[in-house]
């Protein structure tokens, strides 16, 4: 088993590491320190393709289509071809989830959820532990890379110059690999997808390790793993077009050489297993064979990137998809309470990205719901997977019964035994990086099969029995947590018992009797000397069994610690103390996780202090930070990036947080289309909490804002407050599309310095007519909008009057037969306007005219701007009236006019001149503007800045 899947190893020291026969007799036992092996890497170049196809001994393969057309005429290679898709349909049609062997299994088609495949890989998947892999993917879910259906792998796409002939598919463990090769096989063998393939081959690694001391031909190799196929003759085969799918080659333990090859290009000539498929994959045997070959990250640097023509990596469930999984397990009522669940526990719903999880998971929460709704429903990692030995173990006691039970009960003597066996082959393989058991594995451990499956139900619950075709057994556990938590329930067990020999592994000779926090604390230390988190997981169970809430769960199976508050505060502060010291951030993300798991949730209000500090941050500072924001069951109120004292890559490190924070102000940080992405995602989230977004002055242009607005378009966006200023904006169409189809919660909107224009003003109605709208504030200041901007207004503001109350429309070419079409939405009897700005429209006395008559039947406008047109102290004498009179609403009317070649300031408010209190950007001071000029640009700046 390999926890440390950046480090596997291949070839032959993997098989050394795993295949009892080869192994090392060496009995000095080592500590679990897990070194930095770099994996086998090879840089030698793919080796051109013949122009022809396949090539073997009896010459070069006929065309393609005249290939077809004899195979479609010849009746017996149909007949051997047809009975091969029966036997890969009934082979794989149905699977089971679990590993109960009693069970036919549920038909694939009927259980299978489309599965998030990505045709790409994510960055540095190499490098880490594969549940931290999927806690960063899960932070840029929306920068994604293209998506790609299984059945659609060898689609040929128009910007590529070549034909794809080799893909290989990345993905953690139990992501769902294998069910995609199965889906892609069902598929094809009832005929509804890639039917130009005529056969179709699945070798797993798993069996290709059973033979990979013997000698074959391709023929040959066909023949024994597929009886089917025996009739077809070499010729035959060289007409028929074949897809190779290689299934786990993180499992292989054959030397796949692609340096120091042998040359094997004809399918009768015999040679080793790993030449076959060394030579398969690099094009020398069978040119034109489709090779799909699937992987965990790390074992996938064992095929040279120039034999790659694809890349593609499966990401497992979207949201979508998890709700869509536990639907199939749920009455409606039980459903919405599991999904509230999920989301509510941001460690849960990571997880259950992974197929096999949502199965552990049903499993754990049907078995909750059936025996006692009103029990707390597990929240961390350990309390699932504790939930999860004893819903096995009490499954198999009580198949049917669905009683209610109140406490857990202790393990039957015989479960206790296995379980702890099972840890113990756990632990063994753990610092072996083994997934994957033989017979002699498990004697080792002192587990006998037979015995086991008798005496303990539990026992196939979470392992794996797989038979391939030469009958000789193959064990996993259901899935690499399982293991590593297994792991950690023995290394407990081992600590509570004082197995001294067996916690001279954990920690080598450094350890001596000692306290449970102290203990805790060296493994912590041994685990971050490991590079990369390969310990990550272990550890985190180990810490969250140290609660006596997960202890009671497996009674009989772990004793009484002295878990009193004082110790459990020990560990706690041991953690934090930590986090403090000199460590990198990026690995103390493990450390925040293991309080998460010991329930503590004073780390937040730490989190909360470090982000109003002033401390300078380092990009590798902002990542982990960003990480723990969006993990944290909390969420944060403000997250403002100018507010960091980092650089421009620092802060763009920190913008996967706003899918936790309520308000992100984002202002002048360079974003890009992919930061839209991140945004974009955040928004559309089915349990988002933006409520208030600022993006000014960011070069967003309208491409970043077509992205925004698919998050902008949610039914699940609520955000109440957008400011788009200065972002480069002309096109508006998709912003105005998006607001309409999701009306009821934006109340304001800023799109001021945007040279939005007329059209855009147009688009921007449809979402002002929407009865559903329910804006308060538009400002639109300097948009380059003229007195046709208010023939689209009118109309658009009287179909939904009552809601605006602040309207910004300053420098803009209004004109005075646009404050014309204003004045007629101010005299509507449904209009609720507080505020209106208008200074620097070019507006005349006439305009002045316009509003004191249409003010004599408003009774809501308090503030009137109207400075920096061409105004004198007599064009507003009347408007100065009504603020003077105690009868009207007007409470403020700025003013700037030009008198005697001087411009002059003045301002009029009851009894103040402090304007501070406004509702939109205050004016600090009322400006006096003394130059003796008609216009002065530098005065108009210094207005211009204080009111933006």
């Amino acid at each position: 088993m390999n926890i440390c899947v950046e480090e596997e190893k291949s070839g032959a020291e993997s098989a050394g590491s795993s295949c009892p026969s080869m192994r090392s007799d060496s009995s000095k036992v080592d500590p679990l320190n897990f070194r930095d092996e770099p994996g086998p890497s090879d840089t030698t170049e793919r080796k051109a393709i013949s122009e022809d196809p396949v090539s073997t001994s009896h010459g070069p393969e006929k065309s393609r289509t005249e290939a077809q057309l004899q195979i479609s005429t010849d009746v017996g290679l149909q007949e051997i071809l047809n009975e091969h898709k029966i036997h890969l349909k009934r082979q794989y049609e149905r699977v089971t989830e679990g590993f109960g062997e009693s069970t036919s299994g549920t038909l694939l088609n009927r259980i299978y959820t489309e599965l998030y495949i990505t045709d790409k890989q994510s960055e540095e998947v190499h490098t880490q532990h594969e549940v931290r892999q999927l806690e960063t993917t899960s932070q840029t879910d929306t920068v994604h890379a293209p998506t790609i259906k299984c059945h659609k792998l060898f689609e040929v796409l128009p910007h590529l110059k070549r034909p794809i002939r080799v893909v290989l598919m990345n993905g953690i463990a139990g992501i769902g690999k294998t069910f995609s090769v199965q889906k892609f096989i069902v598929d094809w063998s009832e005929g509804l997808e890639n039917q130009d393939i005529n056969i179709v081959i699945l070798l797993s690694f798993r069996e290709l390790n059973l033979v990979k001391d013997e000698r074959y031909s391709l023929l040959e190799l066909l023949h024994v793993f597929y009886p089917t196929l025996q009739k077809i003759t070499t010729e035959k085969l060289t007409l028929c077009k074949l897809l190779f799918i290689f299934d786990g080659l993180d499992e292989s333990r054959l030397s796949l050489e692609f340096t120091n090859r042998k040359i094997v290009s004809d399918i009768t000539q015999t040679s080793s297993v790993n030449e076959l498929v060394t030579n398969l994959i690099e094009g020398n045997l069978l040119p034109s064979a489709l090779i799909w070959i699937t992987t965990r990250p790390a074992a996938a640097n064992q095929i040279p990137p120039k034999c790659v023509d694809r890349v593609t990596e499966v990401q497992g469930y979207t949201d979508a998809q998890k709700e869509e999984y536990f639907r199939m397990r749920f009455s409606e009522k039980e459903l919405s309470r599991v999904i509230s669940h999920i989301k509510k526990s941001k460690n849960l719903n990571v997880m259950c990205k992974i197929p096999v999880f949502c199965w552990i998971t049903a499993t754990i929460l049907e078995y909750i719901l059936n025996t006692d709704q009103r029990r707390e429903l597990p929240k961390t990692l350990t309390d699932m997977y504790s939930y999860f030995l004893l819903v096995q173990t009490k499954r198999n006691k009580h198949k049917c019964q669905k009683e209610h039970e109140t406490s857990p009960q202790e393990l039957t003597d015989a479960d206790r035994e296995v379980l702890l066996k099972l840890g113990k082959l756990a632990f063994e393989n753990l610092k072996k990086r083994n997934i994957i058991f033989y017979q002699e594995d498990l004697e080792k451990c002192g587990l006998d099969v037979t015995e086991a499956s008798v005496n303990s139900g539990v026992f196939t619950e979470i392992f794996k029995r797989q038979c391939g075709i030469f009958q000789k057994p193959v064990y996993s556990f259901v899935h690499l947590s399982i293991q590593e938590f297994l792991a950690a329930v023995y290394t407990f067990h081992c600590y509570t018992n004082r197995k001294t020999e067996v916690l001279k592994e954990v920690l080598g000779e450094e350890y001596n009797e000692t306290s449970l926090d102290i203990f805790l604390s060296k493994v912590m230390e041994k685990s971050l000397q490991c590079k990369n988190g390969t310990l990550n997981l272990f550890v985190r169970f180990l810490h969250g069994l140290t609660l006596e809430s997960n202890q009671r769960l497996l009674v009989g199976l772990l004793s009484q610690t002295e878990n009193n508050p004082e110790v459990i505060q020990k560990i706690i502060n041991n953690l934090k103390e930590m986090r403090r010291s000199q460590i990198s951030p990026d690995r103390s993300i493990n450390i925040f996780h293991c309080l998460i798991e010991m329930n503590d949730s004073s780390v937040f209000q730490e989190i909360q202090e470090f982000v109003k500090s002033e401390t300078k941050l380092c990009e590798i500072h902002c990542s982990a930070l960003a990480y723990m924001l969006q993990m944290s069951e909390e969420v944060l109120d403000e997250l403002d990036l100018q507010k960091f004292n980092t650089s421009d890559e620092g802060r763009h490190r920190l913008i996967p947080a706003v899918s936790n924070c309520r308000k992100a102000l984002l202002k002048a940080c360079h974003l890009s289309e992919t930061h839209c992405e991140v945004v974009a995602s955040a928004l559309k989230s089915d349990n988002s909490n933006l409520v208030e977004l600022d993006m000014t002055g960011n070069k967003l242009q309208d491409s970043g804002l077509n992205i925004l607005s698919a998050g902008l378009s949610s039914p699940d966006c609520r955000l109440e407050t957008l400011r788009l200023e200065s972002c480069w904006l002309s096109d508006i169409s998709s912003l105005a599309s998006a607001l309409n189809s999701n009306p009821s919660h934006l109340k304001y909107l800023n799109l001021s310095y945007n040279n939005l224009e007329n059209s855009g003003v147009r688009h921007l109605c449809g979402f002002l007519k929407n009865p559903h709208c329910l804006l308060e504030t538009l400002r639109l200041q300097r948009c380059s909008l003229s007195e046709i901007s208010c023939d689209h207004l009118l109309p658009a503001l009287q179909c939904n009057p009552s809601h605006l109350k602040h309207l910004d429309l300053s420098t803009n070419n209004l004109q005075d037969s646009g404050v014309e079409q204003l004045c007629v939405y101010l005299k509507t009897s449904d209009c609720r306007l507080e505020t209106l700005r208008l200074w620097g429209c070019k507006l005349s006395e006439t305009s002045c005219d316009y509003l004191f008559k249409a003010l004599q039947s408003n009774t809501h406008l308090r503030e009137l701007d109207l400075t920096l047109n061409n105004l004198h102290e007599s064009h507003v004498k009347q408007l100065s009236e009504l603020v003077d009179s105690p009868h009207h609403t007007l409470e403020v009317l700025n003013k700037v006019f030009v008198q005697q070649g001087r411009i002059q300031a003045s301002q009029r408010l009851s009894s103040t001149v402090d304007l501070s209190e406004q509702t939109e950007g205050p004016i600090n001071t009322v400006v006096c503007l003394c130059c003796v000029c008609s216009v002065c640009v530098v005065c108009v700046r210094v207005l211009m800045v204080q009111r933006g």
